[in-house]
């Protein structure tokens, strides 16, 4: 059988596309997107097409769920590479994390029921069995592996972009002190957000002014504070910002990488999906489809040679 994805849409949960998004909570990664221009066609390959179900691959399914043949997943559509709409809400999203959880899926012989949701309601809800896992580009951290598992499909993590012609912060940011006396924008329910909340005294140890958090829910409100000089600079996915300021008509420049992670379907704590999921990532990474799936989405630097359960957190170097 070659499964589709069947998408059920929460129209009070769907984010408003006011521009292009081009960034994820660690949203779309890893949660918000920001956003710019207008709208974005997805690239034509479909590495997915191909895919099909590895027998021994889905035998490591519960049997309930083998029988049932659907999962229901909460996703977090933000802003490319990771997850968009290229042609509009009520149409299907597009994007790395939807191509890999599609892929995945074949190899397991399962559907998947995709229900957009607010990247800062998924991880709480797997807990409550509302989803069976979670895609929204969720950077795997210590905090987070307490009550959520991850199986990984990508190594991305946190960086900074400016708006072009910025002139207070000009350099990649190597430590948070660069920050103080700045706005700093980012998403809700991020690793970007726990990141700033956790560090907010290193200005006062500089004997310096200190950064301040500016939190949003929606990617068009932190785009738009971003143009009109509410926030000196955000914080975000490497992959998203990267892709952002390759766009022209977006306006912003990269400063680069901060910190790494590793990013992984989210499940709840001891679901008995991981050990599938796992062995269907490495399946397509043995195959070549994962390749396939990133040379499309521009991410091949990020590509991980296996997929893990709960890794530790990389350290920051």
């Amino acid at each position: 059988m070659r499964p589709t994805t069947l998408l059920v849409r929460r129209a009070a949960l769907l984010l408003p596309v006011l521009l292009l998004p081009v960034l994820t909570a660690c949203g779309s990664g890893d949660g918000g997107a920001v956003a710019a221009g207008g709208a974005s066609p997805a690239p034509t390959a479909d590495p997915v097409a191909a895919v099909r179900t590895v027998e021994t691959v889905a035998a490591l399914l519960p049997a309930k769920v083998r029988e049932a043949g659907t999962l229901r997943v909460g996703s977090s559509i933000g802003a490319p590479p990771g997850a968009y709409y290229p042609d509009g809400q009520g149409k299907p999203p597009a994007g790395q994390d939807i191509d890999l959880a599609d892929a995945a899926a074949k190899v397991l012989g399962l559907e998947l029921e995709r229900q957009d949701a607010s990247f800062e309601t998924i991880l709480p809800a797997l807990g409550s069995g509302k989803y069976d896992l979670g895609t929204g580009n969720f950077g795997v951290t210590a905090e987070r592996r307490k009550t959520v598992d991850f199986v990984t499909y990508i190594n991305d993590g946190q960086g900074f972009a400016v708006k072009t012609g910025n002139t207070r912060l000009k350099k990649p940011v190597g430590d948070l002190t660069e920050l103080c006396g700045l706005t700093v924008g980012t998403s809700a329910g991020t690793t970007f957000e726990a990141t700033l909340d956790a560090q907010r005294g290193v200005c006062a140890k500089a004997g310096r002014k200190p950064y301040r958090v500016s939190v949003f829910s929606e990617s068009g409100a932190l785009n738009t504070a971003l143009r009109q000089g509410r926030i000196d600079v955000v914080m975000s996915t490497i992959n998203g910002l990267r892709h952002q300021a390759a766009q022209p008509a977006a306006g912003t420049t990269f400063l680069g990488e901060y910190h790494r992670l590793d990013v992984g379907f989210a499940f709840a704590k001891g679901s008995e999906l991981t050990p599938a999921f796992q062995a269907a990532v490495n399946q397509l990474i043995k195959d070549g489809t994962y390749a396939r799936i990133l040379e499309k989405w521009g991410t091949t630097a990020s590509a991980i040679e296996k997929s893990e359960i709960n890794p530790p957190e990389h350290a920051r170097s």
